[in-house]
């Protein structure tokens, strides 16, 4: 089985608007099945893959984002790396039957560890790692593939207003993956995966120049083609793998989640101060993150973490170190804090039509320490922005650089598969498959 993960691809792109461009795609879907993929709750690249490949819910992995609370201090947090999956994951529940695995650039790969085959680390790898690679041998083989240029798993400052150093960037890395992707092809494997981070990069740094829906498109602009022509390049690099593949072997693309315009952030944090959740000692003179201002916790009830949804965490007496609330009350602020944003209105006095979540109400168990409140402000329209000293909630700029995207609901899915060939049929709609279920129900493994 050969899989190629195109993070953050969007169906409306790949189905539809650029479909008649994208041959190779589009020849797999019409000799093949294809439909959206439903991705977890948070729809984020962590922990998304790793909920693919485990066929565990990000309550079970206990991860529910890039950073995640380590205790129930204020201040810790940990990233979340290849240390917090406890789950075994394909390539681990293959290794056990003796099956070879080669894993490029799959998220939460990092720190590496033993796999039976070939690893290469992902785009959370830290500069100046000292193994990236499983065998450790294996970065010396991938420098001489690459003439002693720097393998890179990701794009650096891909939030940058130079959107031509952007897409060289882009570029740069993507050539080189694929040139290392080659080479792992001569490995005997049983499995192959990799996953492709340029997509979520251009999408989140040039969505504006595409998109006629976003608020700050310019029509006729010298980037309105950027997007485009990096699906019309991926799609030619992916035909030139295929071209070596055995005749027997499946092929699936997939992604995590999709991609939308961001029509705006919404500062969750300066909400939670004017409704009196979230105490300060001084209000900052300029923006700032949170963690950098003095929060009066003896009289907080309620903050916030910012990204491409929001994650609200309660100040409860006996939990954290000066909480507030008594556990008596704790389900009583959770309702009142989701009724109240989820009958927010936005800036122009229309209903926002924000989502808030219950953790323990949405996953089979609820691992490590989530939020206690998961929101998708707008329903992921909105960005949520954790910073504070902005003094109004509606923003137009982003916290941390300039984002043109945020996640959608849906990803993609091909499969294509040479002892069943489809007469090319389109369904409509379009079948939903889950995140969780997708590759291991192909292959057959049942996970406890």
């Amino acid at each position: 089985m050969f899989v190629i993960g195109l993070d953050c691809a969007d169906p409306r792109l790949v189905f539809e608007q650029w479909r008649d461009d994208l041959p190779t795609l589009r020849q797999l879907m019409e000799e093949g099945e294809y439909g959206r993929l439903q991705s977890c709750e948070p729809p984020i690249t962590v922990p998304a893959w790793s909920v693919m490949l485990s066929g565990k819910d990000p309550g079970e992995l206990g991860v529910y984002g890039f950073r995640n609370r380590a205790d129930y201090s204020y201040e810790r947090m940990q990233i979340a790396s290849s240390l917090s999956i406890k789950a075994p994951r394909v390539w681990d529940i293959l290794g056990q039957h003796g099956l070879r695995s080669v894993v490029v650039g799959v998220p939460q790969t990092y720190p590496v560890r033993p796999i039976n085959g070939w690893l290469v680390s992902s785009f959370l790898t830290p500069p100046g790692a000292r193994q990236w690679t499983y065998p450790a041998s294996l970065a010396e083989e991938i420098d001489d593939v690459l003439g002693g240029e720097p393998y890179e798993f990701d794009v650096t400052h891909f939030r940058t207003e130079n959107k031509d150093e952007l897409l060289d960037n882009i570029y740069r890395m993507t050539r080189k993956r694929f040139r290392v992707l080659h080479y792992l092809l001569d490995k005997p494997w049983d499995f192959f995966m990799f996953v492709e981070m340029g997509v979520d990069r251009i999408h989140h740094g040039m969505w504006k120049y595409m998109d006629p829906a976003h608020p700050k498109h310019v029509p006729g602009n010298p980037y309105e083609n950027a997007i485009h022509d990096y699906y019309v390049y991926l799609d030619g690099e992916i035909a030139r793998l295929l071209d070596r593949l055995d005749k027997d072997t499946v092929v699936m693309v997939v992604s995590d989640h999709g991609a939308r315009p961001m029509m705006g952030g919404f500062a969750i944090n300066e909400w939670l101060i004017r409704e009196g959740y979230l105490v300060l000692h001084e209000y900052p003179d300029r923006m700032v993150p949170l963690e950098k201002v003095a929060v009066d916790w003896s009289r907080t009830t309620a903050w916030a973490a910012g990204g491409y949804h929001g994650r609200i965490h309660l100040n409860v007496k006996g939990r954290e170190p000066q909480g507030t609330i008594p556990p008596s009350d704790y389900e009583k602020v959770r309702d009142e804090l989701k009724a109240k944003l989820e009958a927010m209105v936005d800036h122009e006095g229309k209903p926002m039509g924000n989502v808030v979540r219950k953790p323990d109400e949405i996953y089979k168990t609820v691992n490590n320490i989530p939020p206690d409140l998961i929101v998708y402000l707008g329903n992921l329209a909105w960005r949520s922005v954790g910073s504070v000293g902005l003094r109004r909630l509606y923003t137009f700029e982003n916290d941390t650089g300039p984002d043109d995207a945020n996640h959608d609901w849906e990803g993609i899915y091909i499969l294509w598969d040479p002892r069943q060939r489809l007469n090319g049929e389109e369904k409509h709609p379009l079948p939903i498959a889950h995140i969780r279920d997708i590759i291991l129900e192909i292959l057959g493994l049942r996970v406890q």
